[in-house]
């Protein structure tokens, strides 16, 4: 693994700028305060296998009652998780299955069912409905980040752009991560199209609050 190059090939973002989302510029790594939400790398087998190495269990990582396997993409193994039914329906409800099932590389940071129902009552709901789908877009977007980040990789007081467009703050401290208030339960859950990591609250973007 050591001798293996990584090779990285720029494409853009498509449902990004569907959304409007998208700037233009080249990604900066994980170790800089920000990401470019436009230009995103795809990445090969072999940093698949890198990321796999570095998270210690590349058969996979048990998130809400399911295995989740470096073979399947963010979606096709967050809809296996009973603790993320419901932002697999938001996503589905804000049209974003297809982006997350495509190359990307992203890395997600993904509310529980808990971390949903703690929000005031009716606010989901509302963000459900047909009409609040670019709020309910906006609001999910703000979990994603373009490219492939590691838990190791986030630095107590970095800020990363998402692909909302709105930053969010990294703190750590006794190992614990934190994104914005929201502790990571579960890090590096490896798939085939990026990086997955649980959180135990609602990301809210600022025009959110």
């Amino acid at each position: 693994m050591k001798n293996t190059l990584r090779t990285t090939s720029m494409a853009l973002f498509a449902a990004a700028l569907s959304l409007g989302l998208a700037s233009c510029g080249d990604q900066k790594s994980a170790e800089t305060t920000e990401t470019n939400i436009n230009a995103t790398p795809t990445v090969d087998s072999a940093a698949l296998m890198t990321d796999s190495a570095r998270m210690g269990k590349p058969n996979g990582v048990v998130v809400g009652g399911a295995k989740m396997t470096p073979d399947k993409d963010i979606v096709d193994n967050a809809v296996n998780s009973k603790e993320h039914t419901t932002l697999v329906a938001a996503v589905k409800a804000a049209g974003l299955v297809e982006t997350l099932k495509g190359s990307g590389p992203f890395t997600v940071f993904a509310p529980t069912n808990a971390a949903f129902n703690e929000l005031p009552n009716g606010a989901m709901a509302g963000l459900m409905k047909p009409e609040s789908k670019a709020k309910l877009a906006g609001v999910l977007t703000y979990h994603v980040i373009a490219g492939r980040i590691m838990a190791a990789d986030l630095k107590d007081g970095q800020q990363l752009t998402t692909v909302n467009g709105e930053k969010i703050k990294i703190s750590v401290k006794d190992g614990q991560v934190m994104i914005n208030n929201a502790a990571i339960t579960i890090p590096d859950v490896v798939s085939s199209n990026g990086i997955t990591h649980v959180i135990n609250q609602v990301l809210l973007p600022p025009a959110a609050n």
